[in-house]
């Protein structure tokens, strides 16, 4: 038997080398995040759908406060400044090329191009801003060679406008005078007498062919309208000095040429007849000057505004249309897909009647008919939501029957829960990601459907809306080639917002989307 060869080993040796330390499974340092926790991180990974989010918060924020913050309403019409281009004094007297109530004319000849200048003479408001071009045409007139000039101008439209007669009341006529001693600016102008404008003309020529031109103001050499120039080649105004033909006594400021004893109006009866510089009565009628930010429409309502309120519409009307769908969708789906069988193909066939009507059909039979009973807007809806939750239904079918057999709800079965509570307590939350992400991306089909049926006509909803965003393109439509922005804003709103509304909605689509939790990719 060998001997024990440890025995003098040191018990110290024995000593457990982490004794005094605290040995214990690490903690986790995160938190576990839940679905929806999780969807929003991958919502935030899509750069484009976070822009369309912001993008369609502006949007709203537009709808919201555009018609507010704008100084006109949507009733609010201009007769004179319709399709007229975006102009904001302020920004325009700075010559930037931006808000200047701009237009470019074509093929002005030289007297044309002097009538412009003379508004800015009379009136000191020269519509003239640049002469983009000059063109020189030469030709030969009973064997002289003659040279003819043409241009093109670009011309501050709103100054373009500047003299008009007009008719007032005795009233009226006062109050603008009172409002010229009050604020300094020039509202009327002298009077002026057709016979008294030709002076040179051939006698006994037929002057009431000749347009009575409120903005001829200076005595002209033929009925053309060239004018007559002094000595030092500046036109001799020819206003009226005729006080049989004036009512009563001019009380107010005068321009700066007068004399004294021009005339200030025409006397009607019952009225008065005068000339106006109607940059300056806009601002007497409206108590500041013309500015719209993004022009006026056909109707001279501020687009501004009017895109504004028509927004509005849309987007509520569209949010309606898509709960309602949701709820009637969602609780057809979950009756499909809980109970399936019989049930669930009666239903299924009822849905494909459904769906095989032409929608376009529905609505206009809906105008047709069912408007005169219960109005546009109503028979409207009804039109949207008679098939629009078709679809809501199908989806929900599918996702009832994907999570009816999941252990979770047959263990809820099998404690005693009933046919109510699995399908809206346990199925449809687990389904709701997906539901809700559709109900967004039904919003801009709806917006789509509703501009296209007003913008067609088949619709008409300024009765109820005072204006929609399809009313508009369809206005701008008819003055495209003229007056571009009328149909460029409306356009580019719906634009960036059906683009805006279904990159977002691909965005939750994707994040919502349970193959992809857990990543961050």
């Amino acid at each position: 038997m060998e001997k024990n060869t440890n025995e003098h080993i040191a018990p110290d040796m024995f000593e457990f080398a982490q004794k005094d330390a605290f040995l214990h499974d690490e903690k986790f340092k995160t938190k576990a995040r839940g679905y929806f926790a999780d969807a929003l991180l991958r919502f935030k990974k899509n750069k484009s759908s976070v822009v369309a989010a912001w993008i369609i918060g502006f949007l709203i924020l537009f709808a919201i406060f555009a018609p507010i913050i704008s100084n006109y309403s949507v009733n609010d019409k201009d007769v004179v400044y319709t399709n007229y281009p975006p102009y904001i004094p302020s920004i325009a007297e700075k010559n930037i090329g931006m808000f200047d109530g701009s237009y470019t004319l074509s093929s002005q000849s030289e007297m044309q191009l002097a009538s412009l200048r003379a508004i800015g003479e009379e009136t000191g408001m020269d519509p003239v801003i640049k002469i983009l071009e000059t063109f020189e045409t030469h030709s030969k007139y009973r064997g002289q060679d003659r040279v003819s000039y043409s241009y093109r101008v670009k011309v501050n439209s709103y100054f373009m406008e500047g003299i008009r007669t007009f008719v007032l009341s005795y009233e009226e006529y006062e109050r603008i005078q009172q409002f010229q001693n009050e604020t300094g600016i020039q509202v009327l102008y002298p009077m002026v007498e057709k016979t008294d404008i030709y002076v040179k003309a051939k006698e006994g020529a037929d002057l009431s062919g000749a347009a009575d031109n409120p903005n001829i103001w200076y005595q002209c050499e033929d009925l053309k309208g060239n004018a007559l120039l002094d000595a030092d080649g500046n036109r001799i105004p020819a206003y009226s000095t005729n006080q049989a033909k004036t009512y009563g006594e001019y009380h107010s400021q005068r321009i700066p040429s007068d004399p004294g004893n021009y005339i200030y109006n025409f006397a009607k009866s019952g009225s008065v007849q005068v000339r106006i510089c109607y940059y300056n009565y806009y601002t007497y009628k409206n108590g500041y000057e013309p500015s719209y930010i993004m022009g006026t429409d056909t109707m001279g309502r501020d687009l501004f505004c009017s895109i504004g309120m028509g927004a509005r519409f849309s987007l509520v009307f569209a949010v309606i249309v898509s709960a309602i769908n949701l709820t009637i969708g969602a609780i057809y789906g979950a009756i499909q897909g809980y109970y399936g069988g019989a049930i669930d193909m009666v239903l299924d066939r009822i849905a494909d009647v459904l769906s095989g009507v032409p929608f376009i059909v529905v609505t206009t039979l809906f105008q047709l008919h069912l408007a005169q009973k219960v109005g546009t807007v109503p028979s409207f809806l009804f039109a949207f939501v008679l098939t629009g939750w078709i679809g809501m239904a199908a989806l929900t079918r599918k996702q009832f029957y994907r999570f009816k057999g999941q252990e979770y709800v047959l263990a809820a079965k099998t404690l005693g829960a009933s046919d109510k509570r699995l399908m809206f307590k346990h199925i449809f939350p687990n389904s709701l990601g997906t539901i809700i992400t559709s109900c967004v991306l039904v919003i801009p089909g709806v917006i789509s459907s509703e501009t296209s049926l007003v913008y067609l006509g088949i619709v008409n909803l300024s009765d109820f809306a005072g204006t929609s965003i399809g009313e508009l393109m369809s206005q701008g439509q008819a003055a495209m080639t003229t007056s571009p922005h009328a149909m460029l804003f409306p356009s580019l709103f719906v634009s960036l917002l059906l683009i805006s509304f279904n990159l977002f909605g691909n965005g939750l689509r994707d994040a919502f989307n349970p193959s992809t939790r857990g990543t961050e990719g």
